[in-house]
């Protein structure tokens, strides 16, 4: 079955949420006016005259220390608390597009894959396939499922900071391209603090939506304080489900000839009759399930974040916090251009529901003059996704036969079309301890010991209406296919890094992680027939025991582990040439684990390593008003891990060969004068295979090269990643009758990009054209209150995120079988359009 379409989108029951506490967060704020705004009064405005033109000093925590930006010898890009909130950033799509090293692709909110530097084969993402290949960090704790990151959404964030290339030796696994880090604001021991926000929002094409978000930081004498934070939002949908009918071919049954040559097979007689989402009367071959409605992809998130801090001594804080967020999601996030724009006809329900709630513990001190860090976290997210899969049924089963006929327990043909309910636990647990010398000694070294396990507990059930019980997987009534397993990803590492000043001005650092990763796949997948051995299907997986159930499934038959040992490295060298201009080298490796095929007949995939070449700058210039950073560099993907479709539409993942991706990225920030600031980014990426992908390994699951026809030969450029991407900011602030005053305008460019490494499948799907969008705002602000209007795709544009199919993009996608889907049933996702939105906001 097609293991890629049902993992969509994924949200949990809201109520379980709506009690957190955004209500007392945003009134503790409003009550408090009287006596913050005597606490904390307003600062005196600047005369324009006596302001400087200069940009402020950011401090990250990239490599395990603070530091100012400036100074750090790797490619980096922050978005800091105040541009986060010019760019009316909420959530992970807003902020990405403005990062040039970052490519994605998403089926909607919380399930995108991040890409970094054209490190992409695409088809990630699946919870059979492959690892993510870039890590996020929520503070100092990893949030990468084995799925894909959490969908953070960004209020109260001191800052989203984004390393580009490997950073395996601080970071591990799953940040072989790159790491993204949110870094929430702390709780702060030296007075209260409190505010809040409140948004509309109307969407073209679509419904009205609105944010609500507040925080208070409450001291709790000199050495402690806590931080409440809290939101809702309802994002308004803009997808139409459109009222339509689907008509299954009549197909008469043929029972073929096996004797003549070649044998002419046996086709089996299929159903005939009509799939609606109409509201109207069913009758044995007419469907109607009602499902028709206008934006229908609406979603709420509700979420809180609880934050204590308290500082034991000169030395030692303990820093707790808890976050939570729940969001239901309804309908799909992409369109059939068949059906029109922004349109689809789907006959089955679509709604998903996602709930996480992550602990974490950060104990920071010193043992003499060494700092000394303890990170936990624990993870728990639950996923319920509900999916129209009968695109699935039409054209594999149906149309080609592939499927056969589906019957009732009377023997009557029946509809064949199915859907998937799908229940995704994840439990996530990580340690980390590191310690670390001075940082103005001459010999400076960061080492530490890394723990972590990642469990996934499975369940995907295809379900079909009426199916015979002996059609039907045992226990499991109408359950065509089940999927019921247990993933368990672990890996141990010791690491560090180690730096020396040979002058003032040049600087050598050299790191190291040594890792070992122990990955396991166990329970039951397939049809009620593969609990016992078919000869006919020799590939697939059988029950060894029939008779053992495991966790409510009929058995199993799969039971697999992998597992490996490395050592990957990194080494760097700086040059200062001034207090405000450094030039660094670095070579650096990065990893990302292997893991286990379902497929019984397939070897395991095993890891793919990164290794990174590059020259990069950091420089500031007149009178640190400019900023202009940047880096040149080539990248070598080795063994890279790929996942396809293969038979029956089982997940399969193979390591096909080697890519390189020679790329440019450069960033500029400059104001221009004291009440105009100009920032900009761009990266050039040119990311190709470098030997031939012919679809298929050898028995010890090397991939082969010497193929005749390759399904994507040497010098096939990788999907996802544009050639180019790029974004220009502009802020201009004045005074208007008493109030502060500002416009903005920012523009992104994305370039074309292909939509899978395959020629085949790129040729059915299409590529992905370039687009660019536009954003304005403008906004007042007086003392402690401003009030923003914005404007978000301006124009707009129909960007192309990602296209897919349900099926096998040769079966789904294939033009021609179908009148009424001259290219094939392909869907593209796309984001919001236009949205017009004001907002008002207030601090104490």
């Amino acid at each position: 079955m097609n293991m890629q379409y049902k993992k969509r989108s994924g949200r949990h029951d809201a109520s379980t949420f709506k009690r957190l506490p955004l209500t007392a967060a945003i009134y503790l704020a409003v009550a408090s006016t009287a006596f913050a705004q005597d606490a904390v009064p307003a600062a005196e405005p600047v005369p324009p005259a006596n302001r400087a033109a200069t940009l402020d000093t950011i401090t990250v925590t990239a490599q395990k220390r603070s530091e100012n930006l400036q100074q750090v010898p790797i490619s980096i890009q922050v978005l800091g608390t105040e541009k986060l909130e010019q760019l009316n950033v909420s959530d992970f799509e807003d902020y990405v597009k403005f990062l040039p090293s970052v490519s994605y692709q998403t089926f909607g909110p919380g399930f995108s894959q991040i890409y970094m530097r054209g490190v992409s084969s695409g088809g990630d993402g699946n919870h059979s396939g492959p690892l993510p290949s870039v890590g996020m960090y929520l503070d100092e704790q990893p949030v990468t499922t084995i799925q894909g990151p959490l969908d953070i959404h960004v209020y109260d964030v001191a800052r989203v900071e984004v390393l580009a290339g490997p950073q395996g030796t601080l970071y591990g696994a799953s940040s072989q391209a790159g790491t993204i880090r949110v870094i929430t604001n702390k709780p702060d021991p030296s007075g209260f603090e409190a505010g809040y926000s409140l948004e509309a929002n109307s969407v073209s094409h679509g419904g009205l939506g609105h944010v609500a978000e507040g925080f208070v930081n409450i001291p709790l004498g000199e050495k402690a304080a806590i931080r409440l934070v809290g939101w809702n939002q309802h994002d308004a949908g803009y997808i139409d489900n459109r009222p339509g009918d689907r008509q299954f071919p009549i197909r008469v049954e043929d029972p073929g000839d096996p004797d003549a040559v070649p044998p002419i097979p046996a086709v089996p007689p299929s159903w005939g009759g009509v799939v609606s989402n109409r509201n109207c009367t069913s009758t044995a071959l007419l469907l109607c399930t009602g499902r028709a409605e206008d934006n229908y992809n609406d979603v709420d998130t509700t979420g809180a974040r609880l934050a204590l801090k308290v500082n034991l001594n000169d030395n030692w804080t303990i820093s707790p916090t808890v976050m939570g967020q729940t969001a239901t999601a309804n309908g799909t996030f992409a369109f059939d251009e068949n059906i029109g724009d922004l349109a689809l006809s789907h006959a089955y329900r679509e709604r998903s529901e996602d709930k996480w709630v992550q602990a974490a513990l950060t104990v920071e001190g010193k043992i003499g003059n060494f700092d000394v860090t303890y990170a936990f976290a624990h993870l728990k997210r639950d996923d319920e996704v509900d999916s129209d899969y009968s695109d699935y049924s039409f054209w594999y089963d149906t149309l080609y036969a592939y499927g056969g006929s589906i019957y009732n327990d009377n023997g009557d043909l029946i509809n064949p079309s199915q859907y998937i309910q799908g229940k995704d636990g994840y439990k996530k647990t990580s340690h980390e301890l590191r310690i670390s010398s001075p940082q103005d000694n001459r010999f400076r070294f960061i080492g530490g010991l890394f723990w972590q396990t990642q469990r996934h507990d499975i369940q995907q059930d295809y379900i079909i209406d009426g199916l015979a019980t002996d059609s039907s997987v045992p226990g499991w009534p109408g359950t065509l296919w089940l999927t019921k397993q247990i993933r368990e990803d672990h890996d141990e590492a010791v690491f560090g890094e180690f730096s020396f000043d040979f002058t003032d001005q040049l600087i050598a650092t050299a790191g190291f992680r040594s890792f070992r990763v122990d990955n396991t796949l166990k329970g039951f997948h397939g049809f009620a027939s593969y609990i016992v051995d078919d000869p006919d299907n020799p590939t697939d997986a059988f029950c060894a025991d029939p008779s053992t159930p495991f966790m409510n499934a009929p058995c199993v038959n799969i039971d697999k582990s992998v597992k490996e040992h490395d050592t990957i490295g990194k080494f760097n060298v700086t040059y200062k040439l001034s207090d405000t201009k450094l030039l660094y080298a670095t070579w650096s490796e990065g990893y990302r684990p292997g893991g286990n095929n379902r497929r019984g007949s397939l070897p395991p995939y095993v890891s793919d390593y990164l290794t990174n070449y590059e020259l990069g700058w950091k420089t500031t210039w007149l009178d640190n008003s400019l900023s202009f950073n940047g880096s040149l560099f080539r990248q070598n993907w080795e063994d890279f891990q790929f996942a396809i479709l293969g038979a029956n539409g089982l997940t399969e993942i193979k390591n096909a060969n080697q890519a390189q991706i020679d790329g440019l990225e450069m960033e500029l920030n400059w104001a221009a004068t004291y009440n105009l600031n100009i920032s900009g980014g761009a990266a050039f990426y040119d990311a190709k295979l470098t030997e031939n992908f012919c679809g298929f390994t050898d028995d010890a699951g090397n991939p082969v090269t010497d193929c005749p026809d390759p399904e994507a030969p040497d010098g096939t450029r990788l999907p996802v990643t544009p050639k180019f991407k790029g974004n220009l900011t502009a802020r201009y602030t004045f005074n208007l009758g008493g109030f502060e005053a500002y416009v903005q305008g920012a523009a992104v460019h994305v370039g074309q990009r292909t939509s899978d490494l395959r020629i085949a499948e790129r040729e059915i799907l299409g590529d992905m054209p370039s687009y660019t969008t536009a954003d304005f705002s403008a906004g007042i602000a007086k003392d402690n209150w401003s009030l923003d209007l914005f404007v978000s795709n301006a124009f707009d544009e129909r960007p192309v995120i990602s296209r897919f199919a349900q099926c096998a993009e040769s079966v789904c996608g294939a033009p021609g079988v179908v009148p009424e889907y001259p290219n094939g049933q392909i869907y593209t996702v796309t984001s919001p359009p236009r949205t017009i939105g004001l907002r008002f906001s207030q601090k104490f």
